[in-house]
């Protein structure tokens, strides 16, 4: 299993983090883009995963609604430009807890000796509203859900 590294460089709005899976990428993109397979690995391991909308296209909107005992957590966004294996998926995110906070991802899958990477660049609007991220848990959550998907991605087979 890979470790996530994840750098966050002082004074700049933008969240870096990778992991290396023994998968093909194309496993990865699959996860990513199956309602199904979202909800087994997006999230900590205390939160259960709905995928309410997911149109996985050039404008297509997505919401994704984690539950637990105390509450629900529900995230959207907008895809921009066409995913695939090969250009990766651009998307926004937002917590509608703390609206107006919007962040844009890109996710990208490459071929990696044998497995793949999975690079995601988060660039927030200020240094701040990457902080309030942090504060939320968004560091733990990631690497939660990364090892989730890790575990997910071993137990899947490539489409021929």
């Amino acid at each position: 299993m890979g470790e996530m590294t994840l750098t966050a460089e002082t004074g700049i709005p933008q969240v870096v983090m990778t992991r290396e899976f023994d998968a093909p990428r194309e496993l990865l993109f699959r996860a990513y883009t199956e309602p199904e397979l979202i909800e087994r690995w997006l999230g900590p391991r205390r939160l259960t995963t709905t995928v309410e909308r997911l149109d996985v296209r050039h404008g297509g909107e997505w919401r994704f609604l984690h539950r637990d005992d105390e509450g629900e957590y529900a995230f959207r966004g907008v895809f921009h430009g066409t995913p695939s294996v090969e250009d990766g998926l651009v998307q926004t995110w937002e917590y509608e807890g703390a609206p107006g906070h919007v962040h844009l991802e890109v996710a990208t899958f490459e071929d990696r000796d044998g497995g793949s990477r999975l690079v995601l660049n988060a660039v927030y609007p200020s240094v701040e509203s990457r902080d309030a991220a942090f504060a939320a848990g968004m560091e733990s959550g990631a690497r939660e859900s990364l090892d989730r998907l890790d575990e997910l991605v071993a137990t899947m087979q490539p489409v021929s």
